[in-house]
């Protein structure tokens, strides 16, 4: 009977979530670039219609991505050699499941396009459990311009710890009242290891975090509510981010 309980009951208790959009289970949780090798991990969801997407980035201060073309390009490196401000340069295109993203945003820190925040967007389900679409992003910190060793194209190098870029994101569109609930699912895993189509290294505890956004324009009245994970996904949580401080940067 002890087994039977222990087994059954107590362990997918603690283990188990409810994962609210049955559509996002059983995906490959990484992008990949041009030429197919797996890219930066997805670490972000999002539950909103197009316009919600935008208004809430643009409420948190984010600024929508130039395409990537030879003056945008030009551009960049005008910007980082000179310091000057570009709110809106180009981020390099990355696939997730064979398409590229539908929207890219950023957020600049400092002057100049060399660092900011970034993430990639993918409408993966068009009328999800909320009857609105639901996204996938991975968002990430780039760290500084460098060329690209596949296509020779200017290009970021990103910062290893990208648990903290989505943490910072996520929080950032709460204090702008721009997200009704946050919840966590099941990502690419615990990875200390990582690396993207640059090369680039980088960790992360294999989390996703999906905010809810605010509809038609409007704004919460109050900061989200907030799901908490299982148990052992909580200590799985705090052990890796107490590992990565060790191995990680």
């Amino acid at each position: 009977m002890l087994y039977l309980a222990v087994s059954y009951l107590i362990l997918p208790a603690i283990w188990t979530r409810i994962e609210r959009e049955a559509g996002l289970s059983k995906r490959t949780m990484v992008t990949a670039n041009a030429q197919g090798i797996a890219g930066d991990p997805i670490n972000i969801g999002l539950i909103g219609e197009r316009d919600d997407v935008v208004r809430a980035f643009n409420a948190a201060g984010w600024y929508p991505a130039d395409p990537v073309t030879l003056r945008t390009s030009l551009e960049i490196i005008g910007s980082v050699l000179l310091n000057r401000p570009y709110r809106n340069a180009p981020v390099s295109p990355l696939f997730f499941e064979g398409r590229r993203e539908d929207f890219a945003f950023e957020k600049p820190v400092g002057i100049s396009a060399n660092r900011r925040e970034h993430v990639r967007l993918w409408q993966v389900i068009a009328n999800g459990a909320d009857a609105r679409p639901v996204w996938l992003g991975s968002a990430t910190f780039d760290s500084g311009v460098t060329l690209s060793r596949d296509t020779g194209q200017v290009t970021h190098r990103i910062a290893p710890n990208v648990d903290e870029e989505r943490n910072r994101l996520i929080e950032g569109l709460n204090s702008a009242r721009m997200v009704t609930s946050i919840d966590q699912m099941n990502g690419l895993g615990p990875t200390l290891t990582g690396r993207n189509g640059e090369g680039d290294p980088y960790y992360s505890d294999g989390e996703i975090w999906i905010a809810r956004l605010v509809s038609a324009g409007s704004q919460a009245d109050k900061p989200a509510d907030i799901t908490a994970p299982p148990p052992l996904i909580q200590l799985k949580d705090i052990a890796f981010s107490l590992g990565s401080r060790l191995f990680g940067d």
